[in-house]
């Protein structure tokens, strides 16, 4: 053997030493272990989930302990059992195939010690509460299939969450004064930031939330109809615009601070079919947006007619559908809508049917109920549900209906005693679809207006409000605030809202305290007048406004008192009254000269020289034609005669 070979392997073993005594290991050159990382990670991963459903599970145990279910804690902690077992049973798999697959090398390991999870998975028992991992979600199953009892129990639970009643937004309320007549119109628009009022005294008012404070005062007050009650108001899907729909024959468009945007254009009465005129020849029933597209509007009016219009032509409408009865007459809408894909349009009418068009298809009805309410009555509103399945319908026949369009034949529920005085009557929807909300009416002095709740699937009355001692006419549940508008027959419009369930709306403003009166500017200086003092040391006093207007009055430079006519040729640069050109000035002033004239002959025979000897104006006309004159020489006597007195010559 090789001297040298047996040096080097001595030196080889000694470093081995060394290193053995540094590191703790040794065995360098032996075939080191391998580890199969993916399956320790799926071990820990599921190691982790049967402890955090086993300390999930003993969670609920307590809670039903606590309770007093002790028929449900007994079937948890057989759960709870079942999964020890099968935990039990997959720490026995995993600790077998861990010694398959080390027991060629377990007498000595090589290379670095496994993870501490991995060594100590089997002996720590005392750890099996402890959750690893971060925490399931409620209601994860996992691999473990639950029984039907724990099923029963989830779905209690849903019940509870369900509670309708909870949901209503009526812990609290504010109060909007619109005026002494009934509010006839609700608007709010998409983001819920401003509402909109109108009624029966023409006014239209603006509401902010977010710039009011507990004063809670419009910011804007407008007529933009002049003299006609306002019916409806609605905002556009955008919220930009407002539809505008009052008694006259023309609806309005304005835009968010109240300015006109567009106005339709009036039919011509004269016209027997109403298809060929431009726009409605009667007083306006209703009005709303198309859903989805935000150019789009409809109006109904007792012209028999249901016109739909786009804001950008006001010059003639865009479709017309025409109503009619069983024997083919005209019947008048009093009330139509929109489904929610806008692919629909639904027109309640005198008559008590609902008729129900495609849009695009303007001839023929697509549904049509013919006794839908009782004929004569006004039918007030009509509202599609949010699954655009079902129809409510509000009629002046003091009832409220729900329909199914695919089985339009007869009602799905019909809830009566619930009177209707008013044309404008809403009904609608909750956000979550399962609620019917609609008013009632009452006269003056017999009893309060209500709010009243209908569950959707049973139509039981769940729930009232009784808002006021006059008639419930509009309501309005906005879907983003969770907030409940109402609209009585006394002229104001509240706001029901919670504190915990409603957004934004109401709860911005009631949170403002009101803002400080600005003072009227008083005198803050007391004026000691005494009565012998001299006029320089004497202070002026306050003299009223009212007595210094009269006095500027009769100045004639503060009261720009205009100057009196010129009579006479003119003074001091200015024209006379009835000359004002140049020409006339000079005509007046020359050709009109006047002078000292006492003496009328002298006067004239004073240009008798320059006219014989220069004839101009009147001699040239006549020159041909006009006898010399002869004039007979004058005696001595009756040169006298002139010369004697006058009174002489009467005497004479």
């Amino acid at each position: 053997m090789d001297p040298n070979r047996v040096e080097e392997a001595s030196g080889k073993m000694s470093g081995d030493g060394d290193i053995s005594s540094v590191m703790g290991f040794s065995g360098f050159g032996k075939k080191a272990r391998t580890f199969d990382f993916d399956a320790i990670f799926e071990q820990t991963r599921r190691t982790a989930i049967e402890r955090s459903q086993r300390a999930l599970e003993e969670r609920q145990m307590t809670q039903m302990e606590e309770k007093g279910e002790s028929s449900k804690s007994v079937k948890s902690s057989v759960h709870a059992q079942r999964n020890k077992a099968a935990a039990a049973t997959s720490r026995k798999q995993e600790s077998d195939s861990s010694s398959d697959s080390g027991s060629d090398s377990d007498s000595g390991l090589i290379g670095p010690p496994p993870p501490p999870q991995h060594t100590t998975q089997d002996d720590d028992d005392d750890d099996d509460d402890e959750l690893v991992g971060p925490p399931l979600p409620p209601g994860y199953t996992g691999s473990t299939a639950h029984s039907d009892e724990e099923d029963e129990e989830g779905g209690a639970q849903d019940d509870d969450d369900d509670d309708v009643l909870k949901k209503i937004p009526d812990t609290h309320e504010i109060t909007l004064q619109h005026g002494t007549k009934t509010v006839s119109a609700l608007g709010l628009d998409p983001s819920g930031a401003r509402l909109v009022t109108g009624g029966y005294d023409y006014d239209v008012r603006f509401w902010d939330f977010a710039g009011m404070d507990q004063a809670l005062q419009a910011f804007r007050s407008l007529q933009p109809c002049d003299c006609h009650q306002i019916k409806s108001l609605q905002y556009s899907i955008t919220g930009d615009v407002i539809l505008v729909v009052s008694g006259n024959a023309q609806a309005k468009v304005l835009d968010r601070d109240g300015f006109n945007v567009m106005e339709c254009v009036k039919g011509d009465q004269y016209i027997v079919d109403m298809a060929n005129t431009k726009g409605h020849t009667a007083m306006l029933n209703s009005g709303c947006w198309h859903p989805k597209i935000k150019e789009e509007f409809m109006t109904c009016s007792n012209d028999c007619t249901v016109r739909t219009w786009d804001l950008n032509s006001e010059k003639k409408h865009k479709s017309v559908f025409k109503p009619r009865s069983f024997q083919g007459k005209k019947v008048t809408p009093t009330c139509c809508t929109y489904s929610r894909d806008g692919k629909l349009v639904a027109a309640g009418c005198q008559d008590g049917t609902i008729q129900i068009w495609d849009r695009n298809l303007s001839v023929h009805t697509k549904f049509h109920c013919r006794q839908a309410h009782t004929p004569g009555s006004d039918t007030s509103c009509l509202s599609f549900s949010y699954d655009g399945v079902t129809l409510a319908s509000r009629g002046g026949d003091d009832t409220l209906k729900m329909w199914d369009i695919r089985n339009f034949r007869k009602p799905v529920n019909v809830a009566t005693g619930l009177t209707n005085y008013f044309a404008m009557t809403d009904c609608c929807f909750s956000p979550d679809d399962k609620l019917l909300v609609t008013g009632t009416s009452v006269k003056k002095n017999e009893g309060n207006g209500k709010l009243v709740f209908f569950d959707r699937t049973s139509f039981q009355r769940v729930y009232e409000i009784e808002v006021t001692d006059a008639s419930v006419v509009r309501c309005l549940w906005h879907p983003k605030l969770n907030q409940i508008m109402v609209g009585t027959g006394n002229g104001l419009a509240k706001v029901y809202y919670d504190p915990v369930k409603s957004h934004r709306g109401a709860k911005l403003c009631v949170v403002k305290s009101k803002r400080k009166e600005k003072q009227a500017e008083t005198l803050t200086q007391d004026y000691i007048i005494t009565p012998h003092a001299l006029p320089m040391f004497r202070e002026a006093r306050q003299r009223s406004t009212r007595k210094q207007l009269e006095k500027d009055r009769l100045d004639p430079k503060k009261s720009h008192k205009p100057e009196p006519p010129v009579s006479g040729p003119g003074r001091g640069g200015r024209v006379a009254a009835h000359g004002g050109t140049l020409s006339s000035f000079i005509v007046k002033n020359i050709a009109l000269d006047k002078s000292d004239d006492s003496n009328a002959r002298e006067a004239i025979l004073r240009h008798a020289k320059d006219a014989s000897e220069n004839p101009y104006w009147v001699a040239p006309a006549y020159k041909e034609t006009q006898p010399e004159p002869v004039f007979a020489e004058e005696s001595e006597e009756d040169e006298e005669a002139d010369k004697e007195p006058e009174w002489k010559k009467r005497k004479i």
